[in-house]
């Protein structure tokens, strides 16, 4: 008999480096078991089903993109943030090929909603940073938002060219940063 998995998260990073090398299709109990050096039986110890092996996955995919940064000044400046935020989708599209695309539409069956669910919560997680640090910005100007245009409403507009973004795999921030210094600065 094959050793006990001693974390949850070795589980996932080993996932990790299995879809990075072999793609997502390579992620399933039995792929996971037999890279991990570990029985069938030790991954359902973790994960009832491949189901929700593939959710927590996407989630650990995720957090890892977008860890937060070493520097928290990048929370504090929307260009600093953007920048940032770009970077970290390319790094995700380099170590992930096909991520961003492959998984959101892979995750809209029924028998996918645990895996749509964290994918949404980290979208919701991106765009409430998004608008934290629109109003923590101490450059933008006081009169930058009013009725109707609100931080909220600019947030979604800089998230909905962020997603555009990883959909074209287009991950140079310039045009969204000019945006947002001819709107808010």
């Amino acid at each position: 008999m094959n050793p006990a998995v001693t974390s949850k998260e070795e589980i996932l990073k080993t996932s990790r480096e299995l879809i990075r090398r072999e793609g997502w299709s390579a992620v399933n109990i039995r792929s996971v078991a037999s890279a991990c050096g570990v029985s069938v039986g030790s991954i359902y110890n973790y994960f009832d089903s491949k189901a929700a092996l593939m959710g927590a996955t996407v989630e650990s995919v995720w957090c890892e993109i977008f860890h937060r940064p070493e520097d928290g000044a990048v929370f504090q400046d929307t260009l600093a943030c953007i920048t940032w935020l770009y970077g970290r989708m390319e790094y995700g599209c380099q170590q992930y090929p096909g991520f961003f695309s492959l998984h959101s539409l892979g995750f809209l069956g029924e028998e996918k909603s645990d895996g749509r669910r964290k994918m949404q919560q980290t979208w919701e997680h991106i765009l409430e940073g998004l608008r934290t640090v629109l109003r923590r910005d101490a450059r933008i100007r006081p009169d930058a938002f009013a009725e109707p245009f609100t931080v909220e409403k600019f947030a979604d507009v800089l998230f909905s060219l962020m997603l555009s973004a990883l959909l074209r795999q287009d991950y140079d921030p310039t045009a969204v940063l000019e945006i947002v210094r001819r709107t808010l600065y």
